[in-house]
């Protein structure tokens, strides 16, 4: 059997905001298996759905850079908040993704690429290290283009000019009124940073995803006594309702909650003066999925004086 930690414990606890013997409970139960804990707690009626943010861990900067009709999104990563504010790291945040604009769509492409000040973009990150004194990291990138049209863009927590915690890219095709169509784009890409759907639409999520979602629901629905036919048909409704949930087009769009997002692109027509489809979006949110070494500062100190 699995050790079954405190930690262990608040952790199932802030993904799914079910009390803490419940938590253990259905730790206890899969064997310590997290996920799997979420999907106990769901079918018992005890959970909502797990919770999509990631666990930030890494620290630094999301740059964006979009010049025409091309966009790009990087993360550079660092050890600790303070080297966000450095002159010299921002600038170097700037740069790369000015390099990205140019380049393949591929970190390993970027961190080849040649540098404004000389060099390599791989160069240019060791020589920041050499002179902050930080581990630092080109995670990941991202590009989007349309042959016609704009592609939106906003950044959250912004430090700087295109630098901030979450950088968001819409792509939006359309021969319609260019500023008319980037001041739409901005408002969807500021939708995107707050509500972080899951894909564009339900065609773009994973069939492992839906498959789950999907067994979540019946099993609820058939501990209710359900009978087959029943089931079905609120597996079905349920299915709806995670899509208006996860997918951006079905999303009630934060400027006005009352329409869709893909209702309000269709009413933007209008203005921009010819048709317009959302093709894509990207949204990065600093450090997200990856997990944070917590360290307990008292047990250190502890173990140096041998205690």
């Amino acid at each position: 059997m699995a050790n079954i930690t405190a930690a262990l414990v608040k952790e199932l606890r802030d993904k799914t905001g079910a009390g803490m013997m419940d938590c253990k409970a259905a730790l206890n139960e899969v064997d310590g298996d997290i996920e799997a804990a979420v999907d106990w707690l769901r079918k018992k009626g005890l959970a909502k759905a797990a919770k999509k943010a990631g666990r930030v861990a890494a620290e630094g900067l999301i740059g964006l850079a979009v010049s025409g009709a091309t966009g790009v999104v990087v993360e550079v990563n660092s050890e600790t908040d303070f080297v966000a504010r450095n002159d010299q790291f921002q600038q170097l945040v700037r740069d790369i993704a000015t390099v990205a604009l140019t380049t393949a769509d591929d970190v390993e492409a970027v961190k080849s690429a040649a540098y404004p000040a000389g060099g390599t973009v791989a160069d240019a990150i060791n020589s920041a290290v050499a002179t902050i004194g930080e581990h630092m990291n080109l995670r990941r990138s991202r590009k989007l283009e349309v042959s016609t049209g704009v592609i939106g863009s906003y950044v959250h927590g912004s430090v700087g000019e295109g630098l901030g915690k979450i950088g968001v890219l819409v792509a939006l095709e359309s021969t319609g009124k260019a500023d008319e169509l980037a001041a739409l784009g901005r408002q969807i890409a500021m939708h995107v940073a707050a509500a972080n759907p899951q894909a564009l639409d339900a065609a773009g999520i994973e069939a492992d995803v839906v498959a789950r979602e999907r067994g979540v629901l019946a099993e609820k629905a058939k501990a209710s006594g359900k009978p087959d036919n029943v089931v079905e048909k609120i597996v079905e409704s349920g299915l709806k309702t995670f899509y208006k949930e996860v997918t951006l087009v079905e999303q009630a769009f934060i400027h006005d909650p009352s329409k869709t997002v893909a209702q309000a692109v269709k009413e933007s027509e209008g203005k921009v003066g010819a048709p317009i489809k959302l093709v894509a979006f990207v949204r990065f949110g600093l450090g997200e999925g990856v997990e944070k070494q917590e360290s307990d500062f008292a047990a250190e100190v502890a173990a140096a004086a041998g205690v």
